[in-house]
């Protein structure tokens, strides 16, 4: 899964200012809201259209007001090359802020630094201890992460075995959880045991999150690239990888 921000168009977008409540919206605009829209941003569309991002349970769209105000187009606006003049407020006032918003949730997570803290690149990689694809992953990252160039930002969750999230807190709680993750993906398996209950509460919210993201798989990894969030689930093909490591190894 990828999120890419489209930038083809010249449309101009604003977010919704605080004081923009329904009251000062279009007449057709206010009474979608009131059937469950939800409206993210508004820009100025071509032919005297104000054109709004919105969406209603989890389906983006937009809306297209006439000059008058009197009435709301819903769909996808082209132009005479066939461009599709949604994609892009779509992309500037829901998926960006949801990215951001996201990134920021997995930076506040409980996760295991692997790699130096002067990377240029992070990639945060949600993991249980118990995966070999797992192991995998981490075992094809060493090049980038050993040079330096990467740090992989190991979200322990518990999800696959029964004692999977015992591992997890024992890893999360060892003195040196690096060097703890490091033995323990090199072979040397971490063996489960009781921590202290913040520490399992941490492995219980990265589960949570886990769920609440709809992820499936381990290990799932989100980078930024391109100034845009993407996503890869499961252990990533060779290209895969070198895109996602931003390049060949050194």
């Amino acid at each position: 899964m990828a999120f890419r921000l489209t930038l083809g168009t010249a449309l101009a977008l604003t977010a919704i200012a605080p004081w923009a409540t329904a009251d000062d919206w279009p007449a057709p605009v206010r009474a979608l809201v009131e059937q469950g829209l939800e409206i993210h941003g508004e820009f100025k569309a071509p032919g005297d259209l104000k054109g709004y991002a919105a969406s209603h349970q989890g389906r983006e769209m937009t809306l297209f007001v006439t000059a008058d105000g009197e009435h709301a187009i819903v769909g996808n606006l082209v132009d005479a090359e066939g461009n599709d003049l949604s994609e892009a407020p779509l992309d500037e006032l829901i998926r960006a802020p949801q990215e951001g918003e996201l990134w920021q949730r997995l930076e506040e997570s409980h996760w295991i630094a692997d790699g130096s803290a002067d990377a240029p690149r992070v990639l945060y990689t949600f993991t249980d201890p118990n995966c070999p694809y797992c192991h995998r992953f981490w075992e094809a990252a060493r090049p980038w992460v050993e040079a330096g160039e990467v740090q992989l930002r190991h979200v322990m969750v518990g999800i696959l075995a029964p004692d999977s999230p015992a591992k997890a807190a024992a890893l999360l709680g060892a003195d040196n959880p690096e060097t703890a993750l490091h033995a323990h993906s090199s072979g040397d398996g971490i063996a489960p045991s009781a921590q202290p209950r913040h520490i399992e509460d941490q492995v219980y919210r990265n589960n949570q999150l886990f769920d609440e993201l709809g992820f499936y798989a381990t290990p799932t990894t989100l980078f930024l690239h391109d100034g845009r969030l993407e996503r890869v689930d499961g252990m990533p093909d060779e290209a895969r990888l070198v895109e996602m490591m931003g390049g060949e190894a050194l």
